[in-house]
């Protein structure tokens, strides 16, 4: 299997991966994901996108699930996590935590105010 090039990322890219880094990110891996960037916190996971000079989310977030992501879902009654056949209950607290989650990726990958 051929290796993969090593990621030559901008100055900006790096800052947005600092800064990540100190609001309590993890850079993870994940077995099946190669050409994005996994990081998680508190057992949620995103995979950002370095290409194009920025970082983006690529897809959508969600709860770390053994190697895996699963991905918020209507089922039954509720909401849960889903991952091939692996599903975590969408308690209120989870989700309010996984909102929170997201709104701080979501304002990390912004930067800072213009």
């Amino acid at each position: 299997m051929p290796e993969n090039p090593p990621l030559e990322l901008t100055p900006a890219q790096i800052a947005t991966l600092q800064n990540l880094l100190k609001a309590g990110f993890e850079f993870v891996q994940l077995p099946h994901v190669v050409r994005y960037l996994p990081v998680e916190k508190n057992g949620f996971v995103a995979l950002l996108d370095p290409s194009a000079g920025k970082l983006r989310l690529f897809g959508l977030a969600g709860r770390r699930i053994g190697d895996g992501i699963g991905v918020l879902v209507e089922q039954g009654a509720g909401k849960a996590f889903v991952w091939k056949g692996k599903s975590v209950a969408a308690t209120s607290e989870l989700l309010a935590a996984f909102e929170g989650f997201q709104a701080e990726l979501k304002r990390l990958l912004a930067g800072p105010a213009q």
